[in-house]
């Protein structure tokens, strides 16, 4: 029985790097999303069971969309690496822009 070796495309201080710059960038939208969840609590109506749930999302999304990235990308070359994770980024910012949309049109997620 021969034991195939395999090999990784970029050596893991560069896989360690990629992802700790792009994981500054999601630790930033998870954090502004913190503080859009603060100023929404704090707000004059403050925010019902419904909208709790709703300004949750955008925390937790980043971190499951990090997840997903770097387990699809780090066996890949370090090109491909940073776009998958660019596109996670893409994606949790373009989630976290949905959530504040939805937030300044529905009234239903406010008041208790």
């Amino acid at each position: 029985m021969s034991a195939i070796a395999r090999t990784r495309h970029i050596p893991t201080w560069l896989i360690v790097t990629i992802a700790g710059v792009f994981g500054l960038f999601y630790a930033f939208v998870v954090w502004s999303s913190v503080a859009l969840l603060v100023l929404q609590v704090n707000g004059p109506l403050g925010l019902n069971g419904l909208g709790w749930f709703v300004y949750s999302l955008p925390i937790v999304f980043p971190l499951i969309a990090f997840g997903v990235a770097f387990a699809i990308g780090w066996r890949r070359k370090a090109g491909e690496f940073a776009i998958v994770m660019l596109a996670g980024l893409t994606l949790s910012a373009a989630f976290w822009l949905a959530i504040v949309g939805y937030g300044t049109t529905s009234y239903g997620l406010y008041g208790s």
